[in-house]
């Protein structure tokens, strides 16, 4: 059955007065029915509901040193080390706004959503077939130092996506989802692109690294399909 509220969402302008959503019932659900007004403050967006398991197979757990023994068991996300895998994330959140992983290409079973936009981004990433897993950068303890003006501050990347590119090992693309662009988002767009990503690719050890940023929402998938395509093209 068709799913207006996923399918149609209502867009508002940024710079008017909201005039109309989506209702939602008390469990946050959408009844497919059309509200002329704004949100009221405490709704939320959905919670996507539980999707059946075509099969049993599992998502192995994604270790960022390329699987050369670089990190064992107790120094996963050890601050003190720069290695970890996502078998050991398991932390508890009040944040209601999430979307469920597909085990097959996600070892932790939720993603904790900032925004519906990266919801889209699971959809597409899931339904590629050369992304072998993927994990939204919440509580992996990945932070990556950069200057804003005179002071340093902490990027958190949003997701770390592994792609077979059919080449030895896996391609790491850290993805940014940019909804909102705020006054240091050039600053930390620079320090991936100039510094990090040239640095950790020039250590050798971590395997190999990109960066990209998405700025719009109806243009994920193909951007997404756009950069896998680029990536393959450069490596054959």
């Amino acid at each position: 059955m068709d799913n207006a509220f996923f399918e149609h969402p209502i867009l508002n302008s940024p710079y008017e007065y909201p005039k109309r959503h989506w209702q939602l019932d008390e469990q946050g659900q959408p009844t497919q029915r059309i509200i002329e007004s704004r949100r009221r403050a405490e709704f939320i967006t959905p919670i996507p509901k539980p999707r059946k398991r075509k099969d049993s197979t599992k998502q192995q757990e994604m270790i960022f040193d390329e699987g050369r023994g670089l990190s064992s068991k107790d120094q996963q996300y050890d601050p003190c080390n720069p290695t970890g895998s996502t078998i050991h994330v398991n932390f508890t959140t009040s944040k209601m706004n999430r979307y469920e992983t597909d085990s097959r290409k996600c070892h932790i079973n939720w993603v904790i959503l900032d925004s519906d936009w990266e919801a889209e981004f699971c959809r597409v990433v899931e339904a590629h077939p050369k992304v072998t897993a993927y994990v939204k950068s919440h509580n992996l303890g990945l932070e990556v130092p950069y200057r804003y003006g005179s002071g340093t501050r902490k990027y958190i990347p949003d997701f770390v996506v592994l792609i077979d590119d059919g080449n030895e090992g896996t391609l790491h693309l850290i993805v940014e989802i940019k909804g909102y662009r705020g006054e240091d988002a050039k600053d930390k767009k620079a320090t991936m692109e100039n510094y990090w990503v040239p640095g950790v690719n020039n250590l050798g050890k971590y395997g190999r690294w990109a960066f990209v940023e998405f700025t719009d929402v109806f243009e994920i998938e193909n951007a997404f399909n756009k950069m896998v395509d680029q990536v393959f093209s450069e490596r054959s």
